[in-house]
């Protein structure tokens, strides 16, 4: 049985976890659609030399990743549209925590390529850069179930996580 967690504004609570999960196969879906869209996004800003056209997606990347955090993950688009396409698969549970992680650290990057390409005037090169950064780790995400945001809140986290993608964070003993 799975319900909202409550007290939490990301993930569900499932019976025989110990904290919240998101469901894995539908953040990879999300992870897919916002590659496929900041990719070509990338590609018209690459031809057109400018990063006119990164501003529209960069904007919704921003949205999306806040949603996530703040309001909750089901309330994210992109989200939404991923369990919408997995809803026939059996969910695959990973732990809410160092998800919510990995959305801080994709926010953070999309709000640092955003503000250099607007307010900052960085050189398109830069805006680039850090673009294809996010590019790079949506698809590590999307096609490899790598989730580096997750690997990171390994190291860095007091307490170790649980439930992580492909059971990388599983203690041996």
């Amino acid at each position: 049985m799975t319900h909202p967690a409550p007290n939490h504004t990301v993930g569900t609570i499932v019976e025989g976890y110990a904290i919240p999960v998101v469901n894995e196969r539908a953040v990879r879906v999300a992870a897919g659609i916002l590659f496929v869209g900041g990719a070509i996004s990338f590609a018209f800003a690459i031809a057109e030399g400018s990063t006119a056209p990164l501003r529209p997606f960069g904007i919704l990347f921003i949205i999306d990743m806040l949603l996530r955090v703040t309001a909750g993950d089901r309330w994210s688009p992109t989200l939404a549209l991923g369990r919408l396409i997995v809803s026939k698969q059996q969910p695959t549970w990973v732990g809410a925590p160092q998800k919510v992680f990995a959305w801080w650290l994709g926010y953070g990057l999309a709000l640092v390529s955003c503000a250099g390409m607007g307010a900052l005037g960085a050189p398109l090169g830069v805006t680039l850069a850090l673009c294809g950064l996010c590019l790079t780790l949506l698809f590590l995400e999307s096609a490899f179930g790598i989730c580096v945001g997750c690997a990171l809140q390994r190291l860095l986290a007091k307490t170790p996580p649980q439930y992580c993608p492909g059971d990388t964070c599983r203690v041996s003993e």
